[in-house]
């Protein structure tokens, strides 16, 4: 079965440029796209008939730019966070629209929109209302993060690469490191880091190693191995000027208060200017 791009549109302008990014995206990838709202309780039967008019409207606008695209809509029905996880996981990826420098927004109220992101068992690409097809184009680079060892971004690289393909466009991989606590060295890993000649260089082979799976799967697409010292939020954000997209792994904690994904993908997703697609692990 083919999964469709599933896009949460609310009336926003965050939502109208999420469902003009998922349909571009729905078209590279010869994928079907979904169009849905997650109606509140309290709309009530006219409510409901005004949604499904929005919507309809919405997937006519779609249809305009892009008449070849198979477009479908739906009203979901019951809590934000299980319709919208719940959608994702029918689908390929699932695309909504947030606000930048602060909560995302819209009919992601709350922590609703971290819920989503935390839980969901497929990626999820956030937009921001600014964003244009433009900003795809012009030699700008999909941006990925890579961390640990070859396994344990290998649900963010494989989508940043697919990505990249479908786009005709470069790929950044960036690994950041950091000076580790005199108490995390064991002769083991002084063995290591000696046969490398050093902490730069240990860490630039960790990168190339975890690449090898991937420069060969994709051999058409151009990339750049960025390795630079400092924390993986900042070092992400000093290169996002550069990116169409930047794609983050995903670590969801779970708190009293339920899930909440990591401080990288945290930091990426409120700060960097274009989409952001957050992957969680395979």
């Amino acid at each position: 079965m083919t999964r469709p791009i599933t896009v949460g549109v609310d009336g926003s302008a965050e939502s109208l440029a999420a469902v003009h990014w998922a349909a571009r995206e729905a078209v590279r990838r010869a994928l079907p796209l979904r169009v849905v709202h997650v109606q509140e309780r309290s709309d009530g039967r006219d409510g409901a008939a005004e949604l499904r008019e929005a919507l309809a409207r919405t997937a006519d606008g779609v249809i305009e730019r892009h008449p070849d695209l198979p477009v479908t809509t739906e009203l979901l029905d019951g809590d934000p966070v299980d319709a919208l996880v719940g959608a994702a996981g029918e689908s390929e990826t699932l695309v909504l629209g947030s606000r930048g420098h602060g909560a995302i927004v819209g009919f992601l109220l709350g922590s609703v929109g971290q819920q989503v992101i935390a839980t969901s068992a497929r990626p999820v690409v956030l937009v921001r209302a600014e964003d244009r097809a433009e900003s795809e184009a012009g030699g700008r680079e999909i941006v990925v993060g890579q961390q640990g060892g070859p396994d344990d971004s290998a649900a963010a690289l494989e989508f940043a690469f697919a990505t990249a393909a479908a786009r005709g466009a470069a790929v950044r991989v960036v690994r950041a490191w950091s000076l580790p606590s005199l108490y995390t060295f064991s002769p083991a890993s002084m063995k290591l880091l000696d046969e490398a000649g050093g902490l730069e260089p240990y860490e630039k082979k960790a990168l190339a190693e975890a690449l090898e799976p991937w420069l060969a799967r994709f051999p058409d697409v151009p990339v750049m191995q960025h390795v630079e010292m400092g924390s993986a939020g900042e070092v992400l954000l000093s290169v996002a000027a550069r990116a169409q997209l930047m794609v983050v792994g995903r670590r969801a904690h779970r708190t009293a208060v339920g899930s909440r994904i990591g401080s990288v993908a945290h930091g990426v997703v409120h700060h960097a200017p274009s989409p952001v697609a957050v992957v969680p692990p395979v």
